[in-house]
């Protein structure tokens, strides 16, 4: 998951492609998270999202789904994909890497500066909005513990 804001990444490992291993893996992404970081997901077409009602319910998202074969519906999304292949290829056996191994991407992706940003890092401007909006951020999520 890549906020649109910040471009801050969370990886969350899921025990399948199911729709109710991801409503398992996005509540335990997103239960951490102040409510005023939980707005929206913007999901592809994928069966995997079937149970999108459960998770708007359980977390206070608004979901909403790109148009099918529309990638650029989600183009800071799919540019994310392309950062993690640098770590995880296509094709990759994704079974075999611990959720610490995913938040050792993440950290990785969260302190990369980037253009975008002013060559701020994702990880600076979403403290920064944090202490802006005066939410509280919760260390496993800023340090991706």
């Amino acid at each position: 998951m890549v906020c649109r804001k910040t471009l801050f990444v969370m990886l969350v490992k899921m025990d399948g492609a199911t729709a109710l291993d991801a409503l398992k893996g996005y509540e335990q992404a997103f239960s951490p998270l102040d409510e005023a970081l939980r707005k929206t997901l913007t999901y592809d077409q994928g069966k995997e999202m079937a149970l999108h009602k459960k998770l708007a319910e359980s977390t206070g998202l608004k979901i909403y789904f790109a148009d099918p074969h529309s990638p650029w519906q989600r183009g800071i999304n799919e540019n994310t994909n392309g950062l993690i292949r640098q770590y995880l290829p296509k094709g990759t056996d994704l079974s075999v890497h611990s959720q610490r191994h995913l938040d050792h991407i993440a950290w990785s992706l969260n302190t990369r500066p980037r253009k975008t940003l002013g060559f701020r890092t994702p990880a600076q401007v979403l403290f920064e909005d944090c202490f802006n909006q005066n939410v509280d951020i919760q260390p496993i999520v800023a340090l991706g513990i």
